[in-house]
């Protein structure tokens, strides 16, 4: 082996659930033995995308990615590709990565349709080494603003690229940065929201694991450009590698001088620090971010003022989230035009959504705006699971909406999704199968939604509450005729009259199924049934006397001795014992267990 190599592994928690660090060991501890460790450079790495799919190891200079290892096929990487510089075909993922001036991927089998914009560096970089950060760019959006712009120049930028928050909301960006800009205060301060908390999503957690340099570079930039010399990032503590990673990224910046006093040289000073939230939902609204920032419980206040003329500490404060920050260099320095060009009219560049669920191939997807709904679930993340029916994707976390089989045509935009009733929010992407019961899942949104209530307001507080007890009857067959048309007016009414977008978009999992599901739920008021078989208290299980056997598998595996019967006869379920786990349904390979 004539040329230096660097290995990347991918030690994001889908990868080290199973068995990341344990490659990493056996590789190191192999390289050893063969005298190569002074010839590769072994590094962790941020998330590739492709969780369902890891582990993944990344071989420079070929650009080589390999996906599904396991420490068994690290001696043959070794011996065949690090010796001998030849790729392992069977375990090899894509033909190499192909790269930009600025790093996107794009046009690779693996990551179909899509094109990184914000997860750029994530799984291509060691992010606790800045000068690998440097070398793809890094800082060199700083640099120009900070040699050549004005703040001015810096709002422009923003404006013309279309750039909108992609924290949920969709706010162009360039008005929030020019409101708080052009605000009065001999103090202003930035914030980076960090508060993930929707379910099933880990789009911010993967950018700062994976390039956390980005976000700090960005908050930088907003310093110069609105007057601020001192940042925040509010990151839940459930995080402990993303934090961990920014405080060496943190202590690297100060250390070659991009965070700090005279940053490269001029009179230009920003510094960052965290804060962390105790897990709170609602804290990933501003002004509740705000409040616990200030050391006070994390509530919602009303607006006007906003933030951005009034925030923390009743200063001007400028908030975004990861996502919108990690956009912010790749604008400065490709392009303004350039980003604009990518998307619809009104939903510029790219979106990062968590894909999760039924869905074969999960992970992170980052997609152009406008990118067809089923390109995203059957082109990029390969269908359904186990060949079943699709029948609804719920976008936008526990605030979102689910939208039926006739959306699939649906452009992926903060406007076409707002139509449909849901929203692009922070990305979450969840997608269900024939099995899926729309009740339920109402329900089950509904419950993260009230128990994460801050409970200032009534309509929210005592609104979501009455609409999960009428949920909750209806999933336990109790329901009225009148329970659809109340959850509606509920729902309404919630909508109109809360005051944070919580309880102002807590009802949309219900509304949508109501409007697209309609009938899932007359099904369980009228007659008393689950069409998908979902809600245990409406299910029965029914052992079929001409296909049963009495092979006793059922039998044995019921964990309530529901079942009774002798060998090589006709078994019968008491019903009065079922707990309606599903346990004999799973088990039977004769189909001699009936749903009900």
């Amino acid at each position: 082996m004539s040329e230096q190599r660097q290995v990347l592994i991918c030690v994001c928690p889908a990868c080290l659930a199973r068995g990341a660090k344990e490659i990493e060991a056996t590789l190191l501890s192999e390289m050893e033995g063969r005298g190569l460790k002074d010839r590769v450079q072994v590094m962790e790495a941020g998330c590739f995308g492709r969780c369902g799919e890891g582990p993944h190891m990344l071989v420079y200079p070929e650009a080589v990615l390999y996906s599904g290892l396991s420490a068994t096929d690290v001696p043959e990487i070794i011996e065949q590709h690090l010796e001998n510089g030849q790729a392992v075909a069977r375990l090899q993922s894509s033909a190499p990565l192909d790269s930009s001036k600025i790093r996107l991927y794009g046009g690779v089998e693996i990551f179909g349709k899509q094109m990184r914009i914000a997860l750029r560096n994530c799984g291509i970089i060691d992010p606790e080494d800045i000068n690998d950060y440097i070398a793809v760019r890094g800082y060199e959006a700083l640099a120009k603003v900070l040699a050549g712009m004005t703040p001015q120049d810096v709002v422009d930028a923003l404006k013309t690229s279309g750039l909108r928050g992609r924290g949920g909301a969709g706010f162009p960006t360039g008005m929030k940065w020019q409101f708080t800009k052009d605000a009065p205060g001999d103090k202003k301060y930035v914030i980076c929201n960090a508060d993930e908390g929707d379910p099933g999503a880990f789009m911010d957690r993967s950018a700062l694991e994976g390039d956390p340099h980005s976000i700090l570079e960005a908050m930088a930039i907003a310093g110069y450009t609105i007057g601020s010399d001192q940042g925040f990032i509010y990151i839940r503590a459930e995080y402990p590698m993303a934090i961990q990673r920014l405080k060496t990224a943190i202590a690297q910046a100060r250390e070659k001088n991009l965070l700090g006093e005279n940053i490269l040289g001029t009179d230009f000073s920003f510094d960052i620090e965290l804060r962390y939230g105790a897990g709170a939902f609602v804290c990933g609204e501003e002004t509740a971010l705000i409040q616990s920032i200030e050391g006070k419980r994390g509530m919602p206040r009303p607006r006007p003022p906003f933030p951005a003329s009034k925030g923390l500490w009743g200063k001007p404060t400028l908030i975004n989230n990861v996502e919108t920050w990690a956009s912010v260099p790749a604008i400065l320095l490709v392009g303004a035009e350039w980003f604009a060009s990518i998307g619809t009219e009104k939903s510029k560049g790219t979106k990062v959504f968590a894909l999760a669920g039924k869905v074969a191939h999960t992970g992170l997807v980052e997609i152009p705006m406008g990118t067809r709904l089923g390109d995203i679930i059957f082109g990029i993340g390969g269908g359904i699971k186990g060949g079943k029916a699709f029948k609804a994707a719920q976008t936008g976390g526990p605030s979102g909406g689910c939208l039926p089989e006739n959306c699939l045509d649906l452009s992926v935009d903060y406007e076409s999704l707002a139509a449909a009733g849901s929203i692009v929010g922070s990305g979450g992407m969840i997608v269900m199968d024939e099995d899926t019961c729309m009740v339920d899942i109402a329900k089950f949104f509904l419950e993260f939604t009230q128990d994460e209530s801050c409970g200032k307001c009534p309509p929210c507080r005592e609104g979501t509450k009455r609409m999960l007890e009428i949920l909750t009857r209806i999933t336990e067959g109790k329901g009225k005729p009148d329970d659809v048309d109340k959850l509606d007016r509920l729902a309404n009414t919630i909508k109109r009259a809360s005051l944070c977008g919580l309880g102002q978009t807590a009802p949309n999992p219900v509304l949508s199924t109501v409007k697209n599901f309609r009938h899932e739920y007359e099904a369980h008021v009228m007659e008393y049934k689950c069409p998908a078989h979902g809600c245990s208290a409406l299910v029965s299980y029914l052992v079929l006397e001409d296909k049963c056997r009495g092979c006793m598998l059922c039998k044995k595996n019921c964990p309530v001795d529901a079942i009774a019967g002798a060998p090589r006869q006709v078994h019968v379920i008491d019903q009065d014992k079922c707990i309606k786990c599903g346990e004999c349904f799973r088990r039977c390979k004769l189909n001699a267990i009936a749903v009900s």
